[in-house]
């Protein structure tokens, strides 16, 4: 008799099933309410000061007092509605005292105070009511995003710091920010036949890129376990690709298997080279001797893809990203990271534990932010792996 292996797709996470913590983080960040009251109200006090300034210094004989009316305006970017109108009363009193100091309080000039401050009441209202839709806005967009977070995690199953004799650190960021989901994957398994690691890139951004995800690593958590060599857990993936990816999706990717201590094996298809770092900071591209075609290609290529050999011990730390960080930008001159010729001292000695790895990572990470001047205009994912047995 043959078993059966069933696999069932994790269901999708809702909202309520997040953490109270988490909606609550999503939501102050997405409204900018993480932010002290006082500094989201300095924009709105800093215009009521500088509209009194502006009067005072004109002299009384002109009136400025009506511009107040800004504050409600600028308020009701960033105030919750009782805050708004908190700040905007400050801006009442002031129209008040500018207009005694302008002498328009007297019976012939009446009109222009009641001008303005009916002006300046509407407008608050109104105010008040952009700010409570705004907060509502925000709230549905903070679950959404929350949403799409619990479900890029479900999708990816992030693995611990440490998986059978490796160490990982890992650092995952989505151009797609609205939705926090991206088209990069990895995968760390530790099976019957070694420790199985794939990094892969999915062509393109959005829901299609996550579609041909789910499908590379759902096909690669079932023959990871199945088959005993790299090329077999390829062959399995590409076929799930083949058949169930988007017409024209195609995905970069790198396999790694680590069995033995001191020695690793690679296949590339078409992914990015990864990088050894030795215990002095010497870098090793590891390029392929005979690079293969992206996952989805297959059908266009003649002949087998080919796995090669290479020494890691346990005092080198690999390098695996994906072409958001090797093409991502300068901030200034548009040069493409070079992450080669800057690892090196970056994540030397990360070796030694896995504190230390987890801030190579940081240490990457925020060189990677520096160079683009802090954004990135495409999912980047940066894996570091050491080993922990020894030769």
């Amino acid at each position: 008799m043959f078993s059966i292996r069933r696999f069932r797709m994790p269901a999708l996470p809702t909202a309520a099933g997040l953490s109270p913590e988490r909606r609550r983080g999503a939501l102050l960040a997405t409204d900018l309410q993480d932010i002290p009251f006082w500094r989201r109200a300095t924009p709105a006090l800093l215009a009521i000061v500088l509209v009194g300034m502006a009067d005072l210094l004109s002299g009384k004989d002109r009136y400025l007092a009506p511009l107040m009316t800004v504050v409600p305006a600028i308020a009701a970017l960033t105030l919750r509605p009782v805050e708004l109108l908190l700040v905007c009363s400050l801006g009442f009193l002031a129209v008040f005292g500018l207009s005694h100091y302008d002498e328009v309080d007297n019976v012939n000039d009446e009109r222009f105070l009641y001008g303005a401050l009916v002006s300046y009441v509407l407008l608050t209202l109104f105010s008040a009511w952009v700010a409570k839709i705004r907060m509502r806005r925000a709230a549905a967009f903070a679950a959404v995003s929350s949403v799409a977070e619990a479900a890029q995690r479900a999708l990816l199953r992030l693995p611990g710091p440490e998986v059978g004799p490796l160490h990982l650190a890992v650092r995952y960021v989505s151009a797609a920010d609205a939705s926090r989901i991206g088209g990069d994957l990895y995968s760390v398994l530790e099976t019957p036949h070694g420790t199985r690691v794939a990094v892969g890139d999915v062509r393109g951004k959005g829901l299609g890129a996550v579609q041909t995800a789910a499908v590379v690593l759902g096909a690669f958590r079932e023959a990871a376990y199945d088959e005993a060599g790299l090329r077999g857990v390829a062959a399995r993936i590409e076929a799930s690709v083949e058949r169930h990816a988007p017409d024209g999706e195609f995905t970069t990717a790198l396999f790694a298997e680590f069995r033995a201590p001191g020695v690793m094996e690679l296949l590339q298809y078409g992914h990015v080279a990864p990088i050894r770092v030795g215990p002095d900071g010497g870098v090793h591209v590891l390029d392929a001797p005979d690079p293969w075609v992206p996952l989805g290609l297959g059908r266009l290529a003649t002949g087998e893809p080919t796995a090669w050999n290479q020494p890691f011990g346990h005092e080198d730390v690999l390098v695996l990203c994906t072409d958001g960080v090797i093409e991502a930008r300068h901030r200034k001159n548009g040069e493409f990271y070079p992450l080669a010729e800057r690892v090196g001292p970056l994540v030397r000695g990360a070796a030694r534990s896995s504190a230390e790895l987890e801030a190579a990572v940081g240490r990457v990470y925020a060189d990677l932010l520096e160079h683009t001047g802090g954004e990135l205009r495409d999912d980047a994912l940066l894996l570091l792996i050491t080993r922990t047995d020894r030769a």
